[in-house]
């Protein structure tokens, strides 16, 4: 590897400002990631009007979230063999790429396609920037920038339908496609431009885990199929949800062998040593559960229950990511500040639970006034979670697997997302049919038109089947955020087994502060202007 620039040869002046350039092109290249789904959402109508293959539609976002999940660790290990900045810029690309040609694509076929092509530059976009800023920024150092995280994530999550359906109505569908190709441009220029890094050089050309790989993507697509298709597609019990299950839980065991035989495995086992590591997966696995849960029937409830505009759909969650964002940048600083953090994943844990607690006792009765509230705490809770599980991954391992610690975190969390979205969304579809069948007689349901009315439709029921409805969907939603507060519990508990190892930092490392059997280095040092 080049020789690094030392801390103390890069000047006050410059390496703040360089390093704030850095982060507003991360920024836009996350922005481009997290948006792209939130505005396809609001598309998607006037996408199958004109396309077609309504039977399709759900492959669309699927196509995405699979390349995407694929991806991410296998886009972590090149990052960490071949050098960061180059593989980041390739995923810009890709990810380009894919977004022409998606605003190019003539039927529903040739737009699944594209997706997937976009999926697979959106897994590079992620841990690329998680693990630049990991090379860049000490821990220690780290949570000032935390807020500007969150900041980017709340803003895709408000501003994605809001945009998606400007867009939509005054430019067409296409341009919730194009819409990416400026923003992608100046992340690119910038990062070309800003971005020093010490490249890869000498030594043995590095053998590639193509058998991890392939294992690993197998075992990926498996366990996402089963939780996108289980229950909806298909039911549980049937021949193609157990041959996916017997298929991933077969190709997870041939990947953890292959590992072991690796050269260089796609995901060193080793890093799961680190208890704390370890502890942060689980955790983060927790928090994409409970996150993605609640992004999804939070809306719900409130438009269905509460009679909210479903054109306002990110409106209804500022509470939840307002609190996220001021409670991860409150977090980040006082770490800094002080070096601590154990507290927080225990804080977070307490407030993820109590927050999802309170959510499953809303009713038919329930204000917004309350449910804001409660959804404030949820928040809260996640906001000292959400960068903190980030921060104490990275801080666990070696800086030369830092790629492979940001993907599996994020993978981690991308998986609990899929488990959150697929288990929660089953207990409630089957708890709003029973309550239905219960208040109206068999068959009701279907006269409803489906588990998921918006605002608009809902309206044209009559009385007492609308009244039934709202019953349902208040009562499939104290058992969906009921599942999500048990299965907080768990991360709350393992948050008591973090261990408080020293963040690295900006200057010389001491004696000691070596992060849990990683070598304590300086990242600051990687940033040459």
């Amino acid at each position: 590897m080049a020789e690094n620039i030392s801390a103390a040869e890069i000047s006050e002046e410059v390496k703040p400002r360089s390093v704030r350039v850095v982060l507003m092109a991360l920024m836009i290249a996350m922005l481009l990631a997290m948006l792209d789904n939130m505005i396809i959402g609001t598309a998607m109508p006037t996408i199958v009007g004109e396309l077609g293959g309504l039977e399709h539609l759900s492959w669309v976002v699927t196509a995405y979230t699979l390349a995407t999940a694929a991806s991410t660790p296998i886009w972590g290990k090149i990052g960490d063999m071949y050098g960061r900045k180059g593989s980041f810029l390739t995923s810009i690309v890709i990810f380009l790429i894919g977004s022409a040609l998606s605003g190019m694509a003539q039927d529903m076929a040739q737009l699944i396609g594209f997706r997937a092509v976009q999926g697979l530059g959106a897994g590079g976009l992620m841990v690329g920037v998680m693990a630049i800023i990991g090379d860049l920024i000490p821990p220690r150092e780290r949570g000032k920038y935390q807020g500007m995280m969150a900041g980017v994530m709340a803003l895709a999550m408000i501003g994605g339908p809001l945009v998606g359906g400007t867009i939509t109505d005054h430019l067409g569908w296409r341009w919730s496609f194009y819409i990416n190709l400026p923003l992608g441009a100046v992340a690119l220029a910038m990062v070309t431009a800003v971005l020093h890094l010490p490249k890869k050089t000498g030594g043995q050309r590095p053998k590639i885990d193509y058998l991890g790989a392939a294992l690993l993507t197998v075992a990926i697509t498996s366990t996402v199929l089963v939780t996108t298709w289980g229950g909806t597609e298909y039911a549980w019990g049937s021949g193609q949800i157990i041959g996916l299950i017997v298929v991933g839980i077969v190709s997870i065991a041939a990947f953890l062998f292959a590992e072991t035989k690796a050269a260089e495995p796609v995901m060193p086992l080793h890093i799961f040593r680190s208890r704390n590591f370890t502890l942060m997966s689980v955790i983060g696995f927790l928090v994409g559960f409970a996150m993605f849960g609640g992004v999804l029937y939070l809306p719900l409830f409130q438009q269905s229950v509460q009679g909210a505009s479903a054109t306002n759909s990110g409106l209804l969650l500022l509470p939840m990511l307002l609190s996220m964002m001021v409670v991860s940048l409150i977090a980040g600083r006082v770490t800094t500040s002080s070096g601590k953090y154990k507290i927080f994943p225990i804080i977070g844990g307490a407030l993820m639970v109590v927050g999802l607690f309170l959510l499953a006792q809303m009713d038919t009765d329930t204000t917004r006034l309350m449910s804001g509230v409660y959804m404030a705490i949820l928040g809260a809770g996640l906001g000292f979670l959400m960068q903190i599980t980030m921060l104490v991954a990275q801080n666990s391992v070696d800086m030369k697997d830092m790629g492979v610690a940001s993907s599996s975190a994020t993978l981690f969390r991308t998986l609990g997302g899929s488990f959150g979205v697929a288990l929660m969304g089953s207990l409630f579809t089957s708890q709003v049919t029973q309550t239905m069948t219960e208040r109206l007689g068999p068959g009701a349901a279907t006269a409803a038109g489906s588990a998921q009315l918006d605002a608009a439709s809902l309206a044209k029921l009559k009385p007492v089947i609308r009244e039934a409805y709202q019953h349902a969907v208040a009562a499939g939603t104290h058992s969906a955020f009921l599942l999500g507060a048990g299965v907080a519990v768990l991360g709350f508990v393992a948050a008591w087994f973090v261990k408080e190892v020293p963040l690295r930092g900006a200057g010389p490392a001491k004696p000691g502060d070596e992060a849990d059997g990683s070598a304590a280095q300086s990242p600051a040092q990687s940033l040459a202007h």
